[in-house]
């Protein structure tokens, strides 16, 4: 099994691309079915605008170094000031693709928004260092997004369009005190869930058996903050682990199946456990003629940003049907850390979370994927930091 996974591994460079048309690298990138059967994009966060800024009290303990015992590389280690995990937000690349695969239809819908909202690192919450110069410096706050519809693509077209405007807006609005920054992004997500599926009732937007899931990341200086609502999902590549941001809302979940026949509803084994023996999923956007039973409430974590973080991966099922989070990870680390040390040597311009999401859907369409596929890759090692180490 280890030379096979090699042998595939050396193919990488020289991979076909499943004819994925690419599309700008603009600062934001929105892809739903309207534009593409096969996308892809990749692109670099390097905007920043101002705003408000403000502070999180942080219980610090003052270690004492006598200086006159130090010298050199001892000195400036004793010295050296805390800084936020992700610096400054900027440098961070990413890539994604959206392809049809098998389906007849595409029903998937990605959203990239560098720069969604630009805050210190401090506003946002769950800084880890604070009172630090890059704690108090407006920086890009990153918003991605994956939304895997059903029914139709009017819903998942409609999230990826609108659910980042949305969180922001109710994000601004909430104000807690900084000890309850959780409480602001939990609060910020449900109501913003809620008033983007509100708005499909209101503006008509999809017929009341069009739905969609979403899986939502927002990339602070040293917060990886998750909403997700469905089967979609997100991970964490960390160091050699795979850590799962995310756990899918299926129908016989536990608590879900609880929640479902608690409230009257039936889950029934039709191709898998579904909803009255329809929906293969517990919550979703949309879905009202399943209403109380499918709920667009979200379930939120918070993950600090390390060193040792690697990249962040949301996809929709067509990658997660063929491949368990362990197969997408350790890929996801073997390829990033080949692309990164040979990338003077290459003659493309594909950034490396671009191959990784390139190759990640190759994968899934070879296991015989059934599903649209949506993969978004984000590199969480700035690119100053590798260019410093080469």
């Amino acid at each position: 099994m280890e030379s096979t996974e090699d042998e595939q591994l050396e193919r990488v460079n020289s991979l076909p691309d499943l004819e994925l048309a690419s599309t700008s690298s603009s600062p934001s990138s929105i892809l739903t079915a309207d534009d593409s059967r096969s996308t892809t994009s990749s692109g670099e966060v390097s905007r920043t605008t101002t705003s408000s800024s403000g502070e999180i009290p942080a219980l610090l303990v003052p270690v004492l170094v006598d200086r006159t015992l130090l010298t050199g590389d001892e000195l400036r280690v004793a010295v050296a000031r805390p800084k936020c995990v992700g610096r400054n937000n900027k440098g961070v690349t990413w890539g994604f693709t959206s392809v049809i695969g098998r389906r007849r239809e595409m029903e998937d819908a990605v959203a990239v928004i560098p720069g969604f909202m630009s805050r210190t690192c401090d506003h946002v919450g769950g800084c880890m260092a604070p009172g630090s110069k890059t704690s108090s410096e407006i920086s890009p706050v990153h918003f991605f997004g994956v939304y895997d519809g059903h029914g139709g693509n009017q819903v998942a077209k409609f999230c990826a369009e609108r659910m980042h405007e949305v969180i922001a807006q109710e994000w601004d609005r909430e104000t807690v005190d900084g000890y309850e920054w959780q409480r602001k992004w939990e609060t910020a997500f449900s109501i913003g869930f809620e008033k983007a599926d509100n708005e499909l009732l209101e503006e008509a937007i999809a017929p009341e058996m069009v739905g969609s899931t979403a899986v939502v990341a927002i990339l602070s200086g040293c917060q990886i903050i998750t909403s997700n609502c469905g089967d979609s999902r997100a991970i964490l590549c960390r160091g050699t682990e795979t850590i799962p941001l995310t756990v899918d809302q299926k129908p016989d979940r536990e608590d879900e199946l609880l929640r479902i026949e608690g409230g009257g509803g039936k889950v029934i084994n039709w191709n898998g456990a579904r909803v009255f023996g329809v929906l293969a999923m517990s919550r979703a956007i949309g879905d009202r003629y399943l209403r109380p039973w499918i709920i667009p409430v979200p379930e939120i974590s918070f993950t600090t940003r390390t060193d040792e973080d690697e990249c962040l991966i949301l996809a929709s099922d067509g990658l997660w049907d063929v491949m368990t989070n362990e197969e997408v990870g350790e890929v996801a680390r073997h390829l990033l850390r080949r692309r990164r040390r040979s990338i003077s040597s290459l003659t493309d311009d594909i950034p490396p979370a671009q191959a990784v999401a390139d190759y990640l859907t190759e994968i899934a369409y070879g296991r015989n994927s059934s599903d649209n596929i949506s993969i978004i890759v984000v590199d969480l090692k700035a690119k100053r930091k590798r260019q410093q180490r080469q």
